[in-house]
């Protein structure tokens, strides 16, 4: 087995990412860490993290969900289960708790654990007709106007059907995994992660009735920002994207693969969302 790790660079990370190489090699498994991860406990390494999918059958991120986004965008369309192992913080993604890791590990390779299939979206952006940039996201395509500007018009529509104009702060197009990031804080559903859907949810809607709209995730979607001198910005995965101009179309469509996530055997979705969201605190 072929093991990629990738780490945030955090402090107490160090000594995590040692006991867990410790782990791996005295079972005589073959490990890759890129130059930043390798960086945190002084060694050094001759890959970029782009390199690491193609060399290895799974990869585990030790930090938090934005840690896991920036991996799965990587791999995309490659066969490479990710372990999610959260070093404190929210993490609906890195669901594998410190405590939980080696007895986990040790599933992983007996070959017992579980796979969490997760869909992806892919969003392009057309400028006067060609497509100026594509990308894959796990969670989320954004579309907001900047702190200073005004409100934006954006025209939404669903395999070529007209919807509605939102005017709005914003707009959310998020998979049902993203349910529980931005869309949940702008007042989306949270959508079951198995469930074959895509949300689109308004930021601050100018209309009251604009609300949040679920549909299939074999859905062709496409907004046009119809506000002119406005800056205005596209967003994946809250981590990267590029300012848009008026008339500009953003094409969102399910990505023709997906992730798959290594999850905790006898702990579901539903155990993690008390936890996380604090459902059963009064």
């Amino acid at each position: 087995m072929k093991v990629g790790i990738i780490a945030k660079r955090r402090l107490e990370a160090a000594d995590i990412l040692r006991e867990f190489l410790s782990y791996l090699r005295k079972r005589k498994i073959e490990t890759f860490l890129d130059m930043e991860t390798a960086a945190i406990i002084g060694e050094s390494s001759p890959y970029q993290m782009s390199d690491i999918p193609e060399k290895v059958d799974l990869i585990a991120v030790l930090g938090g969900d934005g840690t896991l986004l920036s991996v799965a965008r990587l791999i995309a369309g490659r066969d490479v289960p990710i372990l999610g192992i959260n070093l404190g913080g929210l993490g609906f993604l890195t669901e594998v708790t410190l405590e939980e890791l080696y007895p986990t590990f040790d599933k992983v390779i007996d070959g017992k654990v579980n796979y969490d299939e997760r869909i992806m979206l892919t969003a392009s952006v057309m400028r006067q007709g060609e497509e100026i940039s594509h990308y894959s996201v796990l969670n989320d395509v954004v579309i907001n106007k900047s702190a200073l500007a005004k409100i934006i018009d954006l025209a939404v529509y669903i395999d070529g059907q007209h919807i509605a104009n939102f005017k709005a702060d914003g707009l959310i197009i998020s998979t049902p995994t993203g349910s529980t990031a931005y869309n949940l804080a702008a007042g989306g559903p949270i959508v079951h992660p198995n469930m074959h859907s895509i949300i689109l949810t308004p930021i601050c809607p100018h209309i009251l009735t604009n609300r949040p709209v679920v549909v299939m995730d074999e859905s062709r979607i496409e907004v046009v920002l119809k506000s002119m001198n406005t800056e205005v910005h596209l967003t994946l995965d809250g981590q990267v994207g590029l300012s848009l101009q008026g008339e500009d179309v953003i094409r969102i469509v399910k990505a023709g693969y997906r992730i798959r996530l290594i999850t905790v055997p006898g702990k579901n979705y539903f155990d993690i969302l008390r936890t996380k969201l604090k459902w059963t605190e009064r």
